[in-house]
This record gives structure tokens, C-alpha cells and sequence, in this order.
């Protein structure tokens, strides 16, 4: 049997933390799921929100091992990692105010009348939970998108117990987090099988195979989220995937934002693109910059601020040698220049040095353009809006896009924005796309290669993802949720084409 060993990146030192398990063990893992689906359905909104509520405190009471824990195993260091379990323990409580709402429900109610289609049916609509839900943690955040994270607290606040495939990366701090959140529902009563978590590659694709999983929430690497569509697509019964993939994030500093405020852009962006060791999916990976006296600024701004930053340690082996194997490919480039570098590394471990490139807009290919996690960027220069057009146009899809101009610049933001919203699923203006809030109008998506969802991973409707909708037609009143009958007024609902909402 295979250990499972947690890696301290700063020395490259393991520890055993567990053993892989078996396939034999995760069938009985999501057997236990499937048998805990339909109690945990029935235990109501109001049960779900207090174990939500339940596992943040849960999370908080146990913030000094957890932190300690995870910094060991990924070097991200306790000042962000206190940040992470705070976010942590906010979504999971937000997650709760959503069920108190009601609203994602989408409960409808259209009673028989006569229409200009002839007598119609009492219909009730409403989204139910679409059943077991395998989660995938994410290297780079082990709390905020791992084990007790946003696709595992959305999947159980819609009402689907969670099977966890811990990662690699931080295999101890997975089991700190589970540990947690069983604590919590063991305490509250919470149906036995509603939390199961798995370790090891193999077990992974066991899991996305099992026919009692109904749905995949994958944050991770275009290559690894392609390998478990194909598993998925070897199943009898398709089920959803939410992959959360691959973003280059492209940033416009237009002539006017540079001319205005070239050397604050330029440093602002050498920040962005190396804190957290650009192990950042919103890391602007690709940067537009006028070509011209103005531009250069950008350019000396950001090349001043990226010689003075040390040199970060990356989360794994993995991330490593993949950091290494795809800087050096694009400074082999012909036409890609050496802006500046960052410290260079020094002892064990995974720290590398951070790399700012430089080429013309004209020259960029798809090995310029090709995703690197870690410190990072390349800026590409522009002599023409319609340069920089062509060039955005043959950009594969991000999860962001950015844009930095000035007010007078109306036209050509427009033009902008409409090129972005087509490539991303959140528009930035004068700011930078690292960081994402979790709230109710947030969106962390976009189309291909970014995810291959509609929806979205960060925010409250990524509820939305782990619900089916069902139609009762003509249905005796006692076999309707509790949300559909007709004296429950509680939560907003759709009723014969008007929005009820209740008064507070």
C-alpha cells in the first residue's frame, strides 16, 4: 500500500501522513454517500446552515494547528494562510445566509388556469440536490479551495454530501480540515457518509468512475481536469464536471493609463503578478503596453520592483520543474527578451526566481502565451489599437481580463470591454484580477480553456452547480417540499409569473 507524505517545500523534507486509499474504500466511501443523500435532503435548509455555521466555528477553533499544518506543507507562510482560514470560515457562513434566503431555490409556482393554449396544470417548480458530489482540492489554497472550501460548502449547502480527494500537496492539512468538519457534523447529528475524503491519484480517478457520484468539482490543470473528463466519459451515466482550469488573465495598460500613471501601473503590476509566488489562477500572466516614452515607464516601474523581490518557494516538485521547463522555453524564444529577475534561490527546496519577459504584441505565439504558474509575466508591446486587437483575438479564453485607462478614453474602453467580456468571466477596470471575493455578485469562470461551466466556483450561485431543477405537476400537497406548498411564505418564489418576495 502507498503512503501519502506531506512535503515541506522549503526543504524538500516528507512525512508520512496517511495511506492511499483503496478502490475497494472508496466504494464503501460513496456507498456511505449515497445512503446519507436523501436524509441530508430531508434534514432541511435549516439543518444545512447550522452545519455550515457548525464547521466554521468548528475551522476557527482549530486555526493554530491548521495554520501551522498547512504552512508547513506549502511555505505560503501563516500570514496568509490566517487570511485563507478566515475567508475559509466566511463562505461557509455566507453559504449559510443563502439557505436562510432562499432564494437560489428558483421556487416557482404556476397554478391551473386557462391559457391561450388550452386548460393548463397546477406547476411547481423547484432545484433539488443533484446527489453525491466528488471535490478535488486545490494545490494552491489548501483551505479556501481544498477540503473545507467554497466547491465543498456550496455542494452541501445545496444538499449533496461531499467525497474530497485530498491533494498531494498538503495531504496533512486535508486531514486537519476533515477532522474538522466531522467534528461539527458528528456533533450537530449530521447523516453518517455525508463527509468522506480519499487520498492518492488512483483513488481520484476511482472516485470520479464510481457510479454514486453524480457531480465533479475540480479546481487544477487544464492536463488534469482533461484526464478526469475522460474517465467521466467512460462512465454509462455522463455527470457534470465544474473544472476551474487554465487562465493567462490578460492585462491592457492603454496610452492614456500609461501616460497618466505609468510607474504606479508598473510597480502594481509586478506585485500582482508575484505575490503568493504567482501561484495565483488570477496571476496576470500577459501584459499590453503602448509602445513609446509613456509605455517605457510601465516597463521600468514594473522591472524595478520585480529586481528587488526575493526568491519564492513554489508549492511543490510539480509546480517546480514545470516553472522551470516553461520559462525556459519562453526565454529560448527568439523574439522574447529578459526584462528583469528577481533573487536567485538559494539551499533546498522549491524556490525559484522571478522573471519578467518582454516581446513585441506582433511576435506572440502559443509557446509565448502558454500558462506559467509562478512568478511569471510577459509584457507584450503595441505600436496600434488594431495590434492590439488582432493579438487579444488569438488569446485563449481567462478567467479574467483587465483594463487600465482614463476617463476621456470612452471609445476605445468600450471597444475593450466588449473584447473582454466575450474572452473572460470577470472584467477588471484599473485595478488587478488577483484576489476574488466571495459575495453574491461575483463571478470566477469564463469560457474554455478557463472552465467548461457556465457557472460559477467562487461566490453564492456556485450553489447553482450541484442543483437539478424538478416540476411537480398536479401534486397532492403532502408529497411537495415544505417551499412549494401553498401557506409557505418564508423564502422569495415566483408565483403564477409575479415575484413574491416576504416581508422582513
Amino acid at each position: 500500500m502507498t503512503t501519502i507524505a506531506g512535503i515541506d517545500p522549503r526543504t524538500g523534507q516528507s512525512t508520512a501522513v496517511a495511506q492511499e486509499t483503496t478502490t475497494a474504500e472508496v466504494a464503501e466511501i460513496t456507498a456511505a454517500a449515497a445512503d446519507a443523500a436523501p436524509q441530508f435532503e430531508q434534514a432541511g435548509r435549516g439543518f444545512r446552515a447550522e452545519l455550515l455555521r457548525a464547521i466554521a466555528d468548528e475551522l476557527e477553533a482549530r486555526r493554530e494547528v491548521i495554520v501551522e499544518t498547512a504552512d508547513r506543507e506549502t511555505a505560503i507562510g501563516p500570514t496568509r494562510l490566517n487570511g485563507e482560514l478566515t475567508r475559509t470560515g466566511y463562505q461557509a457562513r455566507l453559504f449559510a445566509d443563502v439557505l436562510d434566503e432562499g432564494s437560489y431555490l428558483e421556487a416557482t409556482i404556476d397554478h391551473a388556469t386557462d391559457t391561450p393554449m388550452g386548460p393548463g396544470p397546477d406547476l411547481r417548480r423547484m432545484l433539488v440536490p443533484i446527489g453525491p458530489v466528488a471535490v478535488f482540492g486545490a494545490s494552491n489554497f489548501p483551505l479556501a479551495f481544498s477540503v473545507p472550501g467554497g466547491d465543498a460548502v456550496s455542494a452541501l449547502a445545496a444538499g449533496n454530501p461531499v467525497v474530497v480527494k485530498a491533494h498531494s500537496s498538503h495531504p496533512a492539512t486535508s486531514l486537519a480540515a476533515f477532522e474538522a468538519m466531522t467534528a461539527a457534523a458528528r456533533r450537530l447529528g449530521a447523516p453518517d457518509g455525508v463527509l468522506g475524503i480519499v487520498f492518492g491519484q488512483a483513488a481520484g480517478a476511482a472516485l470520479v468512475a464510481d457510479p454514486h457520484i453524480k457531480a465533479v468539482g475540480f479546481t487544477g490543470s487544464l492536463t488534469g481536469g482533461q484526464a478526469l473528463l475522460d474517465i467521466i466519459g467512460r462512465r454509462d451515466e455522463p455527470i457534470p464536471f465544474y473544472g476551474e482550469l487554465s487562465s493567462l488573465n490578460p492585462v491592457i495598460v492603454t496610452p492614456g493609463a500609461a501616460a497618466a500613471r505609468g510607474e504606479t501601473i508598473g510597480a502594481g503590476l509586478a506585485e500582482s503578478f508575484t505575490v503568493s509566488a504567482g501561484q495565483l489562477c488570477t496571476k496576470p500572466g500577459l501584459v499590453f503596453v503602448p509602445t513609446g516614452a509613456a509605455g517605457d515607464r510601465v516597463v521600468a516601474a514594473a522591472a524595478e520592483t520585480v529586481g528587488g523581490t526575493g526568491a519564492p518557494v513554489l508549492l511543490n516538485e510539480r509546480i517546480f520543474t514545470s516553472f522551470g521547463e516553461i520559462s525556459s522555453r519562453a526565454e529560448g524564444s527568439g523574439a522574447v527578451a529578459v526584462l528583469a529577475r528577481g533573487g536567485e534561490p538559494a539551499g533546498e527546496g522549491f524556490a525559484v526566481t522571478p522573471l519578467l519577459l518582454g516581446v513585441d504584441a506582433r511576435d506572440l505565439t502559443a509557446q509565448v502565451t502558454e500558462e506559467c504558474f509562478g512568478p511569471l509575466t510577459i509584457i507584450a508591446r503595441y505600436d496600434s489599437d488594431a495590434e492590439l486587437h488582432t493579438a487579444l483575438a488569438a488569446l485563449p479564453s481567462s478567467l479574467t481580463g483587465t483594463v487600465h485607462a482614463e476617463d476621456d478614453e470612452t471609445g476605445r474602453l468600450s471597444e475593450l470591454t466588449a473584447i473582454l467580456r466575450a474572452k473572460a468571466g470577470r472584467v477588471v477596470y484599473n485595478g488587478y484580477p488577483t484576489g476574488v471575493l466571495v459575495s453574491w455578485a461575483q463571478t470566477h469562470g469564463g469560457p474554455w480553456p478557463a472552465t467548461n461551466t457556465l457557472h460559477t466556483s467562487v461566490g453564492t450561485t456556485a450553489i447553482r452547480r450541484f442543483l437539478r431543477p424538478v416540476t411537480w405537476q398536479n401534486a397532492p400537497e403532502h408529497v411537495l417540499p415544505a417551499e412549494l406548498t401553498e401557506s409557505h411564505g418564508t423564502i422569495p418564489r415566483r408565483v403564477d409569473g409575479r415575484l413574491v418576495v416576504p416581508v422582513s
